[in-house]
């Protein structure tokens, strides 16, 4: 059983907002960047992730059924802020590993402690791979970061 929802309310509103301005920078730690199923608002979420052959994994702690997971696999894809990079990923894949063989001996305690053994995966992007500065946003400009 992943972590309670109520937890997950209060560290929408309370935690992410106080670790999302370091998370991208800390060993373990991103900030995924995506939109919204209906709204298409531009959202920041802070997430564990692990460097896998290609791409990313990223720790469910909430389980696969949260906002940000769904606006994930709706769109194919996200942005990743990790160590002051941003990079591109695509075709996220759900993904289930009861002994969370993939984390690291102490995070891998901490995850199979409380219930968190679901990972999404994804892929850098083709694009992301080539050096040089990230595109220019579109016509109406960036949507506002939340």
């Amino acid at each position: 059983m992943p972590l309670p929802r109520a937890l997950a309310r209060f560290n929408r509103v309370v935690t992410n907002r106080l670790a999302r301005p370091v998370a991208g920078h800390l060993p373990l730690t991103a900030v995924i960047e995506h939109r919204g199923r209906r709204t298409g608002r531009r959202y920041r979420t802070p997430v564990l992730v692990f460097g896998r052959d290609g791409g990313y994994r990223i720790a469910l702690t909430y389980g696969p059924r949260t906002d940000w997971v769904r606006n994930v696999l709706a769109a194919g894809g996200c942005t990743l802020h990790t160590r002051g990079r941003r990079i591109d990923l695509v075709d996220p894949v759900l993904g289930r590993d009861p002994a969370v063989r993939w984390a690291p001996p102490g995070v891998r305690t901490v995850l199979r402690a409380t219930g968190s053994v679901e990972y999404l995966d994804a892929a850098v992007a083709p694009s992301a791979a080539r050096p040089g500065p990230p595109a220019p946003p579109g016509p109406a400009g960036p949507a506002p970061i939340t």
